[in-house]
């Protein structure tokens, strides 16, 4: 990428993805990215857990009842896993961190999609069954990752909502 705002108007949420597997170096960079997101403190209250199963991640499509069929193509999955009792900035952390997966995911060439299962129906009982996750811990969310099966435009900045940006 030639900037920062280039990666940020590249990555865009991608919903349908290959069958090729994401390599393990790419997984290990985006980790180490993960790994090196700001955290309140730095307290550090998140887990990540990588999914390479792809029946395991498929079946992670039927979670919740909208929102989660990006999964089913998959080729790969970090789960976003916290320790509420660690931080009172848990949730931003743990957002903060993901938003580091999807930034390093597009750097790498790759496609994801954010899918919410903080408080979403029965969705964290399945993550946390397919994912092996122990339950002090609290899932925010989980990252499809893959190679994209669609093409999706850059943002343009000529239709940003600059209406929402105020001087104080």
């Amino acid at each position: 990428m030639e900037s920062f705002e280039q990666l940020c108007r590249e990555r865009r949420s991608i919903r349908k993805f290959t069958d090729r597997s994401v390599e393990k170096e790419k997984i290990d960079y985006i980790l180490r990215c993960a790994l090196m997101s700001p955290a309140g403190k730095r307290l550090n209250p998140w887990e990540f857990y990588v999914m390479q199963d792809a029946e395991k991640i498929h079946s992670l499509a039927a979670c919740k009842t909208y929102g989660s069929g990006m999964m089913a193509t998959a080729s790969a999955a970090i789960v976003v896993a916290l320790d509420t009792q660690v931080s009172d900035t848990w949730m931003c952390d743990g957002s903060i961190a993901a938003e580091h997966i999807m930034l390093a995911a597009t750097e790498q060439g790759l496609g994801s999609c954010w899918c919410h299962v903080y408080e979403r129906e029965d969705s964290e009982r399945l993550v946390k069954e397919q994912a092996g996750i122990p339950d002090n811990l609290t899932v925010l969310c989980v990252i499809a990752l893959g190679y994209k099966d669609e093409e999706r435009k850059p943002y343009d900045p000529e239709k940003l909502l600059y209406n929402k940006v105020h001087e104080a």
